[in-house]
């Protein structure tokens, strides 16, 4: 599935303790996932105890993010509880050579590997072909192996449903939306946005800026006033940081962030945001392990599978926009609403999706256009 996730840049001397995290943490914690081989979980298919894999994620930031790495991490203690297993984690590992040394040394010691950012495809890749007998799950990314899977959601359903409660919320007809880079994942998640936004007031516009980040609350902040500055009354923001909402709320503005459901920084200025659910999915693959039927795919989530959700929506969002937001994801889980059906045009007002068609996921994932109502350009 081709995605686009996550670029963080990390220094020397943070690679060199995360490597000695690895050297000097992972056969402790491997020697305690084995010590609790028979404990907690069972092979499905004989429902007799079954030795537990030795389990592994490799993260972009820290699960203190409060989005991306956080949902994941959140995930990863899902798994282990209803499991009985305790994983290895690496954080804060940059997406360069780098990753492919780190996610090496752990493929020596465990059985299964997720690497949890878009940048890591082609290092995990490298690593699978040298480790057949590991199997590895790469978040948002497109290239497979035979022993290397990948997985992600399509969270333009949720962006569109936060959309919906945007365009009812704003006052101004002025929404701001903090973009982090400008790549096919966030400009989709912007235009299905921004549908949402039109299809219940046609004459709001979303305003973009880009700050080429991922986690950077001090330049995801100075975009967000950049955006007030000019009269936005609402804010929708794609990186992992509160900075936006937070932002938001000392000007009396409404906003969302990304990922992960953000109401704590923020409660009464919250509007709501797209959210990660990771946890059964990451058991339902190391379950596939432990019961012998693993096999590479490249899975996508959704909201009817709750993969994909919407938070929920602010305490200030009166109870009429609850229900269109609740009647509105019925609609798109039953397949009744598709976010990338037409008739749809470009901000030029060329038609890009005609009446009647709906875009494939395969066109969604390589969008690179932005939609009528959007105000703003997309750097090459």
């Amino acid at each position: 599935m081709k995605q686009h996730k996550k670029v963080f840049f990390a220094g020397a001397a943070l690679l060199l303790t995360v490597v000695l995290v690895i050297s000097g943490c992972s056969s402790s914690k491997t020697d305690k996932a084995e010590k609790n081989a028979n404990e907690g979980a069972v092979n499905s298919a004989t429902d007799e105890p079954a030795k537990l894999p030795r389990v592994a994620f490799v993260y972009i930031g820290p699960p203190g993010d409060g989005g991306w790495t956080f949902e994941h991490d959140k995930g990863r203690l899902y798994m282990e509880e209803k499991l009985g297993i305790k994983a290895d984690t690496v954080e804060n590992v940059p997406e360069s050579a780098d990753a492919e040394r780190i996610i090496t040394e752990l493929a020596q010691n465990h059985d299964i590997i997720f690497t949890t950012s878009f940048g890591y495809m082609d290092y995990t890749l490298n690593v699978a072909k040298k480790f057949p007998d590991v199997k590895f799950l790469h978040t948002a990314g497109y290239k497979t192996n035979d022993n290397m899977g990948t997985y992600f959601g399509k969270n333009f359903d949720a962006s569109y449903l936060s959309g919906i409660a945007a365009g009812k919320m704003t006052k101004k007809n002025v929404i701001g939306y903090v973009g982090a880079f400008p790549i096919p994942e966030v400009i989709y998640n912007i235009n299905a946005f921004t549908l949402g936004v039109q299809s219940v007031n046609p004459d709001a516009k979303v305003s973009v800026v880009w700050t080429n980040t991922w986690y950077d609350p001090t330049t995801e902040r100075q975009a967000a006033v950049s955006l007030l500055d000019k009269g936005a009354d609402i804010l929708l923001a794609y990186q992992d940081s509160p900075a936006t909402l937070q932002a938001a709320a000392e000007r009396g503005a409404m906003a969302g962030g990304n990922d992960s459901d953000m109401t704590r920084f923020a409660p009464d200025a919250y509007l709501t945001n797209p959210i990660w659910n990771w946890g059964p999915y990451y058991t339902k693959a190391v379950q596939s392990v432990i019961d012998g039927t693993w096999k590479a795919e490249q899975y996508s989530g959704s909201l009817a599978d709750g993969m994909v959700d919407i938070a929920p929506l602010g305490p200030s969002v009166p109870e009429d926009v609850k229900t269109l937001v609740n009647d509105t994801k019925a609609k798109l889980i039953s397949g009744k609403v598709n976010v990338f059906t037409g008739p749809i045009s470009d901000a030029s007002g060329a038609v890009k999706v005609e009446e009647g068609k709906t875009l494939t996921l395969d066109e969604i994932l390589v969008m690179d256009w932005f939609v009528k109502g959007v105000v703003g350009t997309i750097p090459k």
